[in-house]
């Protein structure tokens, strides 16, 4: 599903039109951005939790000519699903603690 596609899906089932719930998802999709840069961490109930964590420098490998190459620490987005995603993800699924 692109971003347009969400977008018509999201005005479709909440009545808005297609600018005012695309104006919506721009604003969501900033506010998470601009708290996972801060550090923060969004957790939405039922769906999941984004967060960031840091990545330790290390040495990693080209996959084309197999030379060693340094890869900096850097932070990056991590996403948690919530038990009600995996539960519709995986409707077939055993309970974890069966």
């Amino acid at each position: 599903m692109t971003k347009t596609e969400l977008t018509k899906a999201v005005a479709q089932r909440t009545g808005l039109t297609n600018k005012d719930a695309a104006a919506a998802l721009d604003a969501a999709l900033d506010i998470v951005s601009q708290t996972l840069a801060a550090g923060g961490r969004v957790q939405l109930t039922g769906f999941g939790t984004f967060q960031t964590r840091e990545r330790a420098a290390h040495v990693g490998r080209n996959l084309s000519t197999g030379e060693p190459v340094d890869v900096p620490a850097h932070r990056m987005v991590q996403f948690k699903p919530g038990k009600l995603l995996k539960d519709r993800v995986n409707p077939d699924a055993e309970p974890e603690d069966a």
